[in-house]
């Protein structure tokens, strides 16, 4: 987390991306219930609709479209279903707006104003701090059904970058409009309260990770970690593929990229995991989750 970064990346980052050559899987859009390009409707009207006020994006020049939510493979974790069929109109005015994100481009950038809170749809993506000497700290890595942005909550703008790993596809969500269907109803509340609590765990999780675990430990929990969230969402525990670069796992993690390399290695010498280039099979989840 705290180890400086190469004139290189540095370089990179200005460009939006830190490592060109990267591969990344494509989003099956019907997979999403997102249209393909060639049949994109024309971008939503920003304003009012049903007295729901839509706040602009953080990159306006993106074509915004209102998707329905009933055909999103994230749902449950973006919304429960027993809280959607409690008040769908209202649910459906804050819910839906989604943008196109290609990889290395960023969602919302350190300074934006805070309006809305992000879900990605389809993709993945990564939050970046800055430090004043100029290095970087990857604060996280986003899958499917995650939330961003709320560091913004408190300031009023954003205190970190957010940039997508691969060409993604996230949901502005007014917070104005969230906080309003807050105060209608309780349950909705807790469940907004439940989504910040989560983040304040990750950042705790994330301290205890810098703070006293071994290199090998901080790989071993980075990757059981990744196993879990993946299962939430009814994807394989035991083999997936890293939409991230070795050198991002050690930026986050508070490693050399050398030293990253040196235990996805051991941990397979160990016949722990299974490793070519980006795709993860773990051998034997126990074993990992014991390091």
């Amino acid at each position: 987390m705290l180890n400086g970064v190469s004139e290189q990346t540095a370089g990179a980052r200005s460009r939006g991306f830190e490592n060109s050559s990267a591969q990344f899987m494509p989003i099956d859009a019907s997979r999403i219930g997102f249209p393909r390009p060639a049949a994109l409707r024309p971008a939503l009207t920003l304003g009012r609709q049903n007295d729901v006020e839509i706040a602009p994006v953080a990159r306006p020049h993106h074509a915004v479209v209102k998707t329905d939510c009933a055909h999103c493979s994230t749902r449950d974790l973006c919304m429960p279903a027993e809280l959607r069929a409690k008040n769908p109109e209202k649910l459906n005015d804050a819910f839906g707006h989604s943008r196109k994100v290609g990889r290395g481009e960023a969602i919302y950038r350190v300074g934006d104003a805070f309006n809305n809170l992000y879900v990605t749809r389809a993709g993945s993506s990564k939050t970046v701090a800055m430090h004043r000497d100029g290095r970087e700290q990857i604060t996280g890595f986003q899958i499917t059904g995650e939330f961003l942005g709320m560091e913004g909550v408190g300031s009023g703008k954003h205190m970190i970058d957010a940039i997508a790993l691969e060409d993604s596809v996230v949901c502005a969500i007014p917070f104005k409009a969230l906080e309003a269907l807050g105060e209608q109803d309780r349950d909705f509340q807790h469940h907004l309260h439940k989504i910040m609590s989560r983040e304040i765990v990750r950042e705790s999780a994330l301290l205890m990770l810098m703070g006293s675990m071994s290199a090998e430990e901080r790989v071993a929990a980075f990757l059981m970690n990744l196993s879990k969230r993946y299962q939430d969402r009814g994807y394989s525990p035991a083999q997936f593929h890293l939409r991230m670069t070795r050198e991002e796992i050690g930026c986050h993690l508070g490693l050399k990229l050398e030293t990253v390399s040196r235990m996805f290695s051991r941990l397979q010498q160990r016949g722990l995991i299974d490793t070519h280039g980006k795709q993860i099979r773990i051998l034997d989840i126990e074993g990992l989750a014991n390091v």
